[in-house]
């Protein structure tokens, strides 16, 4: 699965930086299909590394970079998803999802 396409490059693009944003858009998710963590994407520097909203061993905003999560082999050597059917929200929805 491509993780990032063309379309995706083009939406971070335009929204641009988000740090002043008091709720900023979550333009894709990614998620681990054989795991728990999940990554939220709110911004891309167009080349490989976003920052958003990270649900691991810890919930918290970060950075994490598209090479890693493109590398990344978890069990039956399934690799990193992206949520195809993950709409745009605000930030301050998500974690609901996670309660």
């Amino acid at each position: 699965m491509k993780l990032l396409t063309q379309t995706l490059r083009n939406r971070f693009e335009q929204i641009g930086r988000q740090y002043e944003s008091p709720d900023p858009i979550v333009v894709c998710k990614f998620f681990d299909p054989t795991g728990s963590w999940t990554w939220y994407a709110t911004e891309f520097d167009g080349d490989d590394t976003f920052f958003g909203y990270v649900v691991g061993f810890a919930k918290e905003l970060g950075y994490f970079s598209l090479r890693e999560l493109s590398e990344v082999k978890g069990r039956f050597g399934l690799g990193i998803e992206r949520d195809l059917h993950f709409d745009e929200c605000k930030l301050s929805e998500i974690p609901e999802y996670h309660r």
